[in-house]
């Protein structure tokens, strides 16, 4: 499924993952914000999020990182790269 249809149907969770710093200035309305370096240590949190999770950072770089992460550990995720990529997809489930 792709990003923008999971975000239009609201069928998951966008989990950005970059530093607290980072997120306050700026994010995805309505994303959950989870450090990468977190993300070991609260993989049970993870789990109760909504699926399929839409993974995000400044790049891409990180979220590449969670995603390969969480898959090895049966969660069901989407590198969705760049925040401001994602909050496009996002912008534009607002307009429709």
């Amino acid at each position: 499924m792709l990003i923008a249809q999971i975000i239009k149907e609201n069928k998951g969770t966008i989990l950005d993952v970059r530093s607290p710093e980072e997120f306050m200035g700026g994010h995805v309305a309505g994303s959950v914000n989870i450090p990468l370096q977190e993300i070991a240590q609260r993989i049970e949190e993870v789990r109760k999020l909504k699926t399929p999770l839409i993974l995000c950072c400044a790049s891409g770089n990180r979220s590449g990182q969670a995603h390969r992460f969480l898959s090895q550990h049966a969660i069901d995720c989407i590198n969705g790269g760049s925040w401001l990529d994602v909050n496009y997809y996002q912008s534009q489930n607002a307009i429709s």
